[in-house]
Order: C-alpha cells, then structure tokens, then sequence
C-alpha cells in the first residue's frame, strides 16, 4: 500500500469555553494522519513539540495510533497552543501561539525520510513551504492545505510546487470557481474546495466535479472535518480512484467528526 507522510504544525487546541477551558490535541498535519491511520494507510508524521506538560498530552494521544512517529521530534520551550471558541456547534479559532513552531524546521534526515512515501501532506501554519520545490524536484507528490487562507503568502508560495491544493470556504459557487481557476493557474494539477455545509468542489484541467455533503443527524463541533475529509480523499487518490469517488470517501469520512469536540476522538 502506498504510503502518506504529513508534516508541518502540531497544536494544542484550547477550548476556552468548553468545561472552564479544555485541550485537545492538533493541527492539520496531526489530524489527517490520525484519520489516515484510521483509514488503515501507512502514514508518517514530523512536527514538534515543547517539553511542558502539552507536549505529554501530544505525546500520550499519539503514541497508539499505528503513526510512524520516528522523526516526531521535542524540543524545549511550549507546545504551540490555538485558542478555541464554540459559537452553537461551530469552532471560532482565535490566538495562536507558536511556540517551539516558530523556530521548527525539518533536517537533511527528515528530509530523506519524507522521500521515501508516495505523497506528502503539508499545511499553512507548517511553515515548510520554502522546501516544497525541493521535494517537487525529487518528484515527489504534494499536497497542501492552505485551510480557510488559500491568498496567503505561503499558500500562494505552495501553489508553484504542490500537485493537490486544498483550501475550505463558505462563498457562493461562481466566486469559488473564479478562486480555483486562479490557483490552478499557479500550477497544482487538482484543486479542491471544502465548502461546508454546500460539500466540495474539485477542478483540474478538464473541468470541475461537485459532491455533496453527506448529512448529519448532529453536528457538536466541526473542528477537523476538513483534516478528515483530505485523509479520505488521499486514500482514494492513492488508491487510483475517480476524483468524484475520492470525494465521496472524503465527505463520508469527515462525517463522524461532528459529533464529538476536538478534531478526533480523544
């Protein structure tokens, strides 16, 4: 089976207003190789955390969840911590801080590592996007996550160099089809659009497939859907299937998320 690697950030998630303040492992990176792992893909994660008492829970949430953690790495200073806010049952981000993040860099050796997997996943706050055409130029597929920020510097850096861009939305389907015409433009061979409660949307060069959401009788939180329906979507894309099925698994993947807080079940 074709293996997946992500890497990039690693947080703390804080709900402030959820039992008088309560943390829950994540970030992109993290979430999407729990998913895949769940998935049953041979997955790998490199990112970072502190020495206090966060970089435990990091630690102890992820030691058991089949990841290949051998260029997981610790470093003394605070876990990266992201201030969260529910409003009804969706998830407000706040303040981030980076912590150890800020200073955060793969190694020649992670490096090496990451060439030896089919595909590789990144994200907006990984701050590895200057190492992106290196990897491009080893060949190796990309795919980044550019979350609800695809303008961003970094996201439009990531553009040059990956194969797949996810990005998430809530704007009408005429402005997202001009958004992803503009990004395809940039180079990514797929382009793909999490778009909530009006499903995704998918373009590449021969034209744009739509799918549904698949319903859900209660949403609690929605915090990491989008983590989950890319680790679906990566299963299928790896697995050679038609992009409307990669999005099928994607979408039905993302569905067990909403009923639990946190990006996955803790």
């Amino acid at each position: 089976m074709k293996r997946l690697v992500c890497f990039g950030s690693c947080c703390i998630d804080f709900y402030s207003n959820l039992e008088g303040g309560k943390p829950f492992v994540g970030g992109g990176p993290v979430n999407t190789a729990v998913y895949a792992a769940e998935l049953g893909m041979p997955v790998s994660l490199l990112s970072c955390v502190g020495s206090d008492s966060y970089g435990d829970l990091v630690m102890r949430t992820l030691q058991d969840r089949k990841i290949d953690l051998s260029h997981f790495r610790r470093q003394n200073g605070r876990t990266a911590v992201c201030d969260v806010s529910l409003n009804e049952n969706d998830r407000v981000l706040g303040d981030y801080d980076e912590g150890v993040m800020q200073e955060y860099r793969l190694s020649e050796d992670d490096i090496a590592f990451i060439k030896t997997h089919d595909i590789a996943l990144t994200d907006l706050w990984g701050q590895q996007e200057e190492l992106l055409k290196k990897l491009k130029q080893e060949g190796l597929l990309l795919a980044f996550d550019a979350a609800d920020r695809p303008e961003d510097p970094a996201a439009v850096e990531a553009m040059k160099y990956c194969d797949l861009f996810f990005f998430s939305c809530e704007e009408d389907f005429e402005t997202i089809v001009g958004e992803m015409l503009e990004i395809l433009r940039h180079g990514p061979s797929l382009v793909i659009a999490m778009c909530s409660s009006k499903g995704s949307v998918c373009m590449d060069s021969s034209g744009i497939c739509k799918y549904r959401i698949v319903p859900a009788e209660e949403i609690v939180d929605t915090l990491g859907a989008g983590d989950s329906y890319i680790a679906g979507f990566l299963k299928g894309y790896l697995a050679g299937e038609s992009i409307e099925e990669c999005m099928r698994i994607g979408s039905e993947n993302a569905l067990p998320v909403l009923k639990y807080h946190g990006a996955f079940c803790q």
